[in-house]
């Protein structure tokens, strides 16, 4: 095999290593930069296919059409090289297109200049058969616009080695290897151009086209060249609102973004990189600390700077970069603003501070309802109704005002009642002392202590309970429930009604209701009670003085505590029926305290059922 033919084959095989390339570049088109890189790569086949074609031409006409071949590439490939580099480091993002069109004129011209160079002659002036050798068959003397061609190419192969040169000292260890390989798949074509500028008549550039493939082929299988550029590593690095610093093996800063230095001002004063931290941070002595004495093992630690007036607060997190899972190769430092939540913080502890003290005049204030006031109203209550009854008894004439205002300062006294019993439910200083009580003789004793009320507008109040139902409750709690809803049912029963309270087991629940005949409640009324509100909006009726509502809620909440439920219906004009669940069985019949005389008084009183 002649010099032609080695020649020729190895231009060939440097030809399908480039497609090859092309190929793997292929696999990743939707990225800009492996769109380039397909293209730079059919370039250098085309060139290299050329001149695999010129190396086996026999004559002139052969020669000149395997130019064309090569012309295909020739003007185009250094250029697209060039514009990969702007799209790796993301220059004039604003301006690409037309960048693109000012980058690809002079290469656009060469292709046409040459494609008609028989008639001008600005390429190649004339062809010049070699007589010393057969490769080349041909020489060329060169015209004015290869001489621009030439200064072109290697002005924009030196620009886009000035555009890699800070990303590289800026970037991350595998994008610094993505780098060296792009200079390298450039530098190759550069080197073995130079032979030929240095007076071999050989040009060697394809092969060095094919050193590009091997290097270019390496950077794609092995440091995954395309798939993460370093203008794409660079965005998402600038993109983290958090702040982040990049420290090497020496805790020299390497980088940071741009939240870092909103963080730390004094990076944006750094010229060059990598530079000592301690000339960089020597304001924050404390964090230099954290960083030079850092364990192997990931550090969080809060940090705060004063700022624009304001203090900034920060969570910090420092982590160790290893390589292969061993070399410790630099440091990650990240700061998370947590301002707004420190002065969230500082609001709500300001919050609950108030909100104690007005807790605290609360107390104050019930306090005093509980002694100052409710003692005289009791008085009052005792007062009204040994004059109510001495007037009765002497036949006064205004004894029924009298009668009216004992009735007010009872209904006052209970509203009080109500409303210290609500208070001390919720600050939890009703004791829960849940037993076992006879229903029947509970019930006997609230109607027993409800009944002078309903003897003066001539109600009839009945009980028709089972005597061995037992319900198991708190005392107080229950004579409470039933006292309230007593209370109400007079109240809202005209003169001469009846009351009748019932019971019946269902499971090991207990229903009471107690059902009236009175007027009912109309529609918006009842909406109203039916609300989950300690404190209903409105009055419930007319003459309410307000004890309902917090009669109500009481009842409702102990019924509650007692893991019951409380409800009500009600028609107009027919009567109301309140119902509540207790737990309780059907057993022996137990008395309550005192329960024997409260059953003999309540015979005494209602003459029996």
């Amino acid at each position: 095999m002649d010099t032609r033919q080695w020649m020729s084959v190895t231009l060939f095989l440097a030809a399908a290593l480039m497609v090859f390339v092309s190929f793997l570049s292929y696999r990743k088109r939707h990225l800009p930069v492996a769109k380039t890189m397909i293209l730079i790569m059919l370039a250098a086949a085309c060139y290299a296919l050329g001149y695999a074609f010129e190396v086996l031409s026999r004559d002139l006409n052969e020669v000149k059409l395997s130019l064309q071949i090569q012309y295909l590439g020739i003007p185009f490939v250094t250029t697209l090289w060039f514009f990969q580099v702007i799209q790796f480091t993301g220059t004039a993002a604003r301006y690409r297109k037309l960048l693109a069109i000012i980058l690809f004129v002079i290469p656009t011209a060469v292709f046409f200049l040459h494609l008609t160079n028989d008639w001008h002659h600005l390429i190649y002036e004339r062809y010049i058969l070699n007589q010393d050798a057969s490769v080349p068959l041909y020489t060329t003397d060169k015209g004015p616009w290869y001489k621009v061609h030439t200064i072109y190419n290697y002005s924009v192969l030196l620009c886009g080695m000035l555009l890699f040169i800070p990303m590289y000292w800026r970037a991350l260890p595998i994008v610094r290897k993505q780098i060296v390989v792009l200079l390298l798949g450039a530098a190759a074509p550069m080197f073995f151009n130079l032979f030929f500028w240095a007076g071999i008549k050989v040009d060697l550039t394809p092969f060095g086209f094919a050193v590009s493939g091997v290097v270019y082929t390496w950077g794609i299988l092995r440091f995954n060249l395309l798939r993460l550029t370093p203008l794409a590593m660079a965005k998402v690095f600038e993109t983290i609102r958090d702040g982040v610093i990049l420290f090497d093996y020496e805790d020299q800063i390497v980088s940071y973004n741009s939240a870092a230095q909103e963080v730390l001002p004094e990076l944006g004063l750094m010229k060059r990189s990598p530079v000592n931290m301690e000339k960089v941070l020597s304001a924050s002595p404390e964090l230099l600390e954290r960083i030079r004495t850092a364990s192997d093992g990931d550090e969080r630690f809060p940090f705060h700077r004063f700022h624009a007036n304001r203090i900034k607060y920060y969570n910090c997190s420092l982590s160790h970069i290893y390589e292969s899972g061993e070399i410790l190769i630099g440091k990650i430092l990240m700061f998370s603003d947590i301002t707004e939540l420190k002065e969230s913080e500082t609001r709500l502890l300001e919050n609950a501070r108030q909100l104690s003290e007005l807790n605290a005049f609360k107390d104050k204030l019930f306090t005093v309802v509980a002694h100052d006031i409710r003692d005289p109203i009791a008085l009052l209550v005792s007062l009204t109704e040994l004059l109510g009854d001495e007037l009765t008894a002497a036949d006064f004439e205004h004894a029924e005002l009298v009668r009216e205002l004992k009735g007010q300062v009872q209904s006052t006294f209970h509203l009080v009642e109500n409303l210290l019993d609500w208070y001390r439910s919720q600050k939890g200083k009703v004791v829960f002392r849940p037993l076992g009580w006879n229903l029947q003789q509970v019930v006997r004793q609230a109607l027993m202590l409800s009944g002078t009320k309903a003897a003066m507008k001539q109600i009839r109040m009945t009980e028709g309970i089972d005597e061995k139902l037992t319900i198991r409750a708190d005392k107080e709690m229950l004579d409470l429930i039933l006292r309230n809803l007593l209370s109400n049912a007079i109240k809202f029963t005209g003169i001469g009604g009846s009351i009748e309270i019932g019971a019946v087991l269902e499971g090991d629940l207990i229903v009471v209701s107690i059902r009236d005949n009175g007027a009912g409640i109309d529609d918006q009324t009842s909406e109203l009670l039916r609300l989950e509100e300690p404190f209903l909006k409105a009055m419930v009726n007319g003459n309410d003085s307000g004890d309902t509502r917090f009669g109500l809620a009481l009842t409702r909440e102990f019924v509650r505590i007692h893991g019951g439920t409380l409800w009500f219906e009600s028609e107009p004009g027919i009567g109301t029926t309140f119902s509540f669940t207790l737990p309780g069985s059907a057993g022996v019949r137990n008395a309550f305290d005192n329960g024997g005389m409260e059953e003999e008084a309540y015979e005494s009183y209602f003459g029996g059922r």
